[in-house]
């Protein structure tokens, strides 16, 4: 329980549930006894945004662990509170109104805060507990990941990990809800929602195996692009649409492709000879090494990422994120040469 005090105040009894109570306060320049408006109760604020996300009381007391008429209770007493409504019913549904939209977006962020405040807490007292949770892109999950939290693990052998893999857009959408810390992901547009830290740029190029026939001729004939088979990644993925971007500007077009959700099948299939992949070399060293793939440029403009660490703009890193992001860099220098 929290309780303001002021000399001249005099506290309402608290309630047993644990939120802040009115303060009825006396102003000196002979103002009449007036009540500060009661603070939100979280539960209620929680309440709140799990209908808002399911779209549903029935889902989100299933979700809340409470009754459904626990959930009404709690809505009707925000709704008193805040003096508007902020979900209408229809039918099972439940759907925000332009209040409720707008009084979403300020529960989201005080739950985001009232967690970092209690993690924090945690670290304080608890030294190497706590939790990370860490997101990936598809890519950075099989190639990076690993080795970084290998390295972590020996720091905090007792910190609870959470690893959410996905691509570009899920990644954003994570942090933007709070359900992730950092992500290991290609650099996002600058608008100014997240910061970012640097770990490596990259270069998307041809892979061929050696019998084909641009590694016959030894380079990639410009007008021989549009009639290849070229095997690319996942069509709803960031990195394709890169690709897309690119050649469309080199004025080549893209007719006969084939889409995989998978860096190894991308590989395995340009081994046989079913195409040309577009990758990274640094995702298909060990191939290059052996002479099992060969690398060429995409045309005389290189095509570059940017890889990193990302993270909601303003929040203030804890020491084990900050561990996180140092062994990022460390893992990873390199890896774009």
């Amino acid at each position: 329980m929290v309780l303001l005090r002021n000399p001249s105040a005099v506290a309402v009894p608290a309630s047993p549930i644990g939120v802040i109570t009115a303060l009825q306060t006396f102003h000196p320049d002979n103002e009449s006894r007036s009540f500060m408006r009661t603070t939100l109760d979280s539960r209620q604020l929680l309440a709140f945004e799990a209908v808002a996300r399911r779209g549903s009381f029935t889902l989100a007391s299933k979700e809340l662990f409470l009754t459904q008429s626990a959930i009404s209770h709690a809505m009707k007493a925000l709704e008193t509170e805040v003096g508007c409504r902020l979900i209408d019913r229809i039918g099972k549904r439940a759907l925000l109104t332009q209040a409720g939209e707008q009084f979403l977006r300020h529960t989201e962020k005080i739950l985001r805060e009232m967690e970092t405040a209690r993690a924090g807490l945690d670290t304080l007292t608890n030294w190497g507990h706590g939790r990370l949770r860490v997101g990936a892109s598809t890519t950075a999950c099989q190639y990076l990941l690993p080795t970084v939290l290998r390295e972590f693990k020996q720091s905090f052998p007792k910190c609870v990990l959470k690893i959410e893999p996905g691509d570009h857009g899920r990644q954003l959408d994570l942090l933007r809800a709070g359900q992730i810390d950092l992500s290991i992901m290609l650099m996002p547009p600058g608008d100014g929602e997240f910061d970012f830290v640097p770990l490596f740029d990259d270069e998307l190029r041809f892979l061929v195996a050696p019998l084909h026939p641009w590694a016959q001729a030894g380079g990639v004939p410009r007008n021989a692009i549009s009639d290849e088979t070229l095997v690319l990644y996942n069509k709803t993925s960031y990195t394709f649409r890169l690709v897309s971007d690119y050649f469309r500007e080199e004025k080549i077009t893209l007719s006969n492709y084939i889409e995989l959700g998978s860096m190894e099948a991308i590989k395995e299939l340009v081994k046989i000879g079913l195409g040309a992949g577009v990758l990274a070399p640094w995702i298909a060293r060990e191939e290059l090494q052996s002479g099992a793939l060969i690398s060429y440029p995409l045309g005389r403009r290189k095509l570059k990422r940017r890889w990193g660490v990302v993270y909601l703009h303003g929040r203030r890193l804890p020491l084990a994120e900050e561990t996180f992001v140092g062994l990022s860099r460390s893992v990873t220098e390199g890896y774009g040469d």
